[in-house]
């Protein structure tokens, strides 16, 4: 390795020292003689052996030089010179390397003038290596000559090599100066073009992931990671390095890479779905490399062989050996599995693929097969088979509608049955049967023997959900007129009634004795006695007058208190808009009718049909179907107040109702029932009734149940957890329902219908959420008689016994126990 690298260094130093030896001319002088000397000379080194030790010692430094260079060039071999040895070369190193270490100080500032801008080239080493040859050709003349020739010739040839190794000394300084300038060079040397190449190979880079270095160079030595930058650098190189955006890091050797324009230009082709060459014509005309016609007729036709066209009967022994085998018993066929990708499903109980196959094979269903030929269908039918006028004519009017024919053909009859043509119709009745068989359901039904009795549900009997009301008990006359509205103390001992006849009664329950008749000057439309007990209050619904009524019946200190509660007005600290003064006015009760019990006048801008209160006794709400966008208003008792909760009018409202318990408010349109929160004034949700027109309400006093009645004959409960539409529908009137009601105790509700019956139910609620109602009508009771189609028209139950009261339209309250 020194001797190859001295060499390399020498060759940089010849060809920079190109300029100097070009100085000296006098070096080459007399090639011509030298050359005509040289061409008697034979191969034999045994004479330049015996020369003189002086000379050899003075140009042995010179010898090894001169031959190094002279080496490279195949011409040196025609000299006679043979290979040196190791050790010679060895030597001639170190004497070499310890000549120039003393001459390279004072040959420096020399030598440094010569050497300032020389440039390597090709031509000036070519030039420097010819003149080594010819060097190294006039030692070997000249050392030939000193024994041969005279003393004039060795003169000349000391003199010779006297220059020669003064030139060498010279030579030998500028070379070593050379070869330091290019090491150093070399050392600082970064560019792109001859960066370290890891010779890592093929393999994953995360493998050097836990290591410092990335790989090894060609010198087996470690190509170190790059310093990794932090997140800022990152972001001020983005933000100031202009080739930011195309610069990509090697993966290999972790440097970054700067694209050039046509890579760029060749990633944005591929990005865009192109070719990446931009010179490539894709519309190029098509070179026909082979043709494309079909010759006609074959260049070569041989006759085959008569084997191409025989069963071989090598192969069919072959076979015949297997079959024998597999008979036997001794070779069992391996069947094909094909491995599919597709992953595989299957069922845990029963597979789809198994039962049709069975059901195939076990349970065949074989195709339906055609009617036999009769009379009519002969070559040589009976007479009566055979057309006449009319029913040909009918058989042609039915040719749009061929399914309607007796006979899809008209009998002919021939003589014999070589006359009989062809079949016109063949195929088309071929193609039908084949369309019959294709489209035949393989289906067998199967039919079940359903009685009419199991149809009907399950339903417990009537006699385990006893108490429930079965007779009628007592019937209450005094009205002259249809009683259409009836309401019952809160603690089951009177009731009140309101009529056509311009009166209000209060009924003593336990005797069916009229207490008092109180004249109101209206048709009373409804009634509603307060829930608070300690109050004694009717409000009463007469044409456009809502009346507030002391009965004057029950406990005498509660009769009184109330007289005295409202006999003063409170104080009006709250100013009442125009919408509501409009529609509402509040009057206190002269002393002409105070006498009669009527305590309070509340003033309607329209007929009031409804009149319900809350559960605590001071709210009560009045309904006026005409009202149009304040047709509900909700009043005030205990500050004598009233107000209009609604701007929009979403529909002609029919009846209103409070919730038990929550602050909810049930407005029923014709057809919805929409529920709204009073605290957060907003809906809350709309039940679709899914019916003509709604009659009437009834809440279940737990209130999670609401029961509807209509005019189409219907009756609806709805569980408000479950959905806004029906639980059930209720079909057991045949005329319009005109009342519903809940019982507050027992799990009853009833209601009342045009056709004159009462019909009773047992609605049990459960408190268990995933049980649902339980719904089972129990009795009909049908006393009250018709009059103009009408027939009862409010139910309400007792508050606190299984009983239950109607009116109706015959003039009488009637009670079933």
């Amino acid at each position: 390795m020194a001797a190859y690298g001295s060499g390399i260094k020498r060759k940089f130093s010849v060809s920079l020292k190109n300029d100097n030896t070009s100085d000296t001319p006098e070096n080459l002088n007399d090639t011509s003689d030298d050359e005509h000397f040289l061409s008697s000379v034979t191969n034999d080194e045994d004479s330049s052996d015996a020369d003189d030790d002086h000379e050899l010692d003075e140009s042995d430094e010179d010898d090894d030089v001169e031959g190094e260079s002279g080496s490279e060039d195949s011409g040196a071999s025609s000299l006679g010179k043979e290979t040196t040895t190791k050790d010679e070369d060895y030597e001639s190193d170190s004497d070499y390397s310890e000549y120039g270490s003393e001459e390279i100080d004072q040959e420096e500032e020399r030598s440094a003038e010569g050497l300032e801008g020389s440039e390597v080239s090709y031509e000036d080493e070519v030039k420097e290596s010819d003149q080594l040859k010819l060097l190294f050709k006039m030692k070997r003349t000249c050392s030939s000559k000193i024994k041969k020739s005279n003393t004039e010739n060795s003169s000349n040839i000391s003199q010779i090599t006297s220059k020669n190794k003064i030139f060498n000394k010279e030579r030998q300084v500028d070379e070593n100066e050379t070869t330091k300038q290019i090491d150093d060079e070399y050392k600082s040397d970064s560019s792109d073009e001859e960066d370290i190449r890891s010779t890592v190979g093929n393999i994953p880079m995360n493998w050097y992931d836990d290591y410092t270095h990335l790989g090894y160079d060609w010198d087996a030595k470690k190509v170190m990671k790059p310093l990794k930058q932090d997140e800022l650098d990152s972001f001020l190189k983005r933000m100031e390095d202009p080739n930011f955006w195309r610069t990509v890091r090697d993966p290999q050797t972790g440097q970054d890479v700067v694209l050039c324009d046509a890579d760029v230009d060749i990633i944005q082709r591929l990005q865009a779905q192109k070719i990446p060459d931009a010179n490539f014509d894709d519309a190029a005309p098509w070179v026909e490399w082979f043709t494309s016609e079909v010759m006609k007729t074959p260049i070569v036709r041989v006759p085959d062989h008569k084997r191409s066209f025989l069963p071989s009967r090598v192969e069919a022994r072959k076979v015949a050996k297997m079959v024998h085998a597999i008979k036997m018993g001794w070779m069992k066929p391996q069947e094909e599995k094909k491995e599919s990708h597709e992953p595989k499903f299957f069922m845990l109980w029963q597979t789809d693929e198994g039962v049709e196959h069975m059901r195939r094979i076990q349970n065949h269903i074989p195709a339906p097969k055609r009617h036999l030929p009769g009379h009519a269908e002969s070559y040589n039918p009976p007479p009566e088979y055979l057309f006449d006028k009319r029913e040909l004519k009918e058989w042609n009017k039915l040719r749009t509608a061929p399914w309607k024919r007796k006979l899809h053909f008209v009998p002919q009859k021939y003589n014999s049955l070589r006359s009989v043509p062809a079949y016109d119709r063949f195929v088309n009745e071929r193609f039908q049967r084949c369309l019959d068989l294709y489209l035949c359901p393989r289906a067998r039904k199967m039919r079940l023997t359903i009685e009419p009795e199991d149809l009907l549900p399950q339903l417990p009997n009537p006699k385990d959900l006893q108490p429930f009301p079965t007779v009628m008990s007592m019937v209450y006359e005094g009205h002259t007129d249809m009683v259409r509205s009836i309401a019952v103390e809160p603690k089951g001992q009177y009731m009140v009634s309101g009529s056509d006849d311009l009166t209000v009664k209060v009924w003593e329950i336990s005797t069916g004795r009229c207490v008092r008749t109180i004249p109101v000057g209206g048709i009373v439309r409804s009634v509603s006695w307060c829930p608070n007990q300690a109050l004694s209050l009717i409000a009463v619904a007469a044409d456009r007058k809502v009346l507030l009524v002391n009965p004057g019946v029950g406990d005498h200190l509660i009769c009184s208190k109330t007289d005295s509660l409202l006999d003063e007005a409170p104080e009006q600290d709250v100013v009442v808009s125009e919408r509501v003064k409009t529609a509402v006015q509040w009057e206190q009760a002269s002393e002409d009718i105070w006498k009669n019990g009527i305590r309070i006048i509340i003033s309607h801008f329209k007929e009031v049909r409804q009149v319900t209160w809350h559960g605590k006794g001071d709210y009560f709400a009045t309904v006026m179907p005409e009202g149009q966008n304040r047709s509900v208003v909700i009043h005030q008792l205990s500050k004598r107040r009233s107000q209009v909760p609604f701007s929009k009018s979403k529909g002609l409202v029919q009846c209103v109702l409070f919730h038990p318990v929550r602050p909810f408010f049930f407005v029923a349109t014709q057809k919805i029932v929409r529920v709204y929160d009073l605290a957060k004034q907003e809906l809350v949700k709309k039940l679709h009734s899914n019916s003509k027109w709604i009659s009437s309400i009834a809440i279940h006093p737990g209130g999670d149940n609401l029961l509807v009645g209509t005019y189409d004959r219907k009756m609806l409960w709805f569980d408000l957890d479950l959905s806004t539409k029906p639980y059930q529908t209720l079909r057991l009137h045949g005329t319009a329902v005109r009342g519903v009601a809940y019982h507050r105790q027992y799990p009853l509700f009833a209601s009342g219908s045009d056709d004159r019956s009462l019909i009773v139910c047992h609605g049990m609620v459960y408190n268990d959420l995933l049980q649902n109602p339980l719904i089972v009508p129990l009795k009909r009771l049908s006393n009250h008689e018709s009059y103009n189609d009408f027939g009862i028209f409010d139910v309400i139950f007792h508050p606190t016994q299984p009983w239950v009261f109607s009116s109706g339209a015959d003039k009488t309250i009637r009670l079933y126990t």
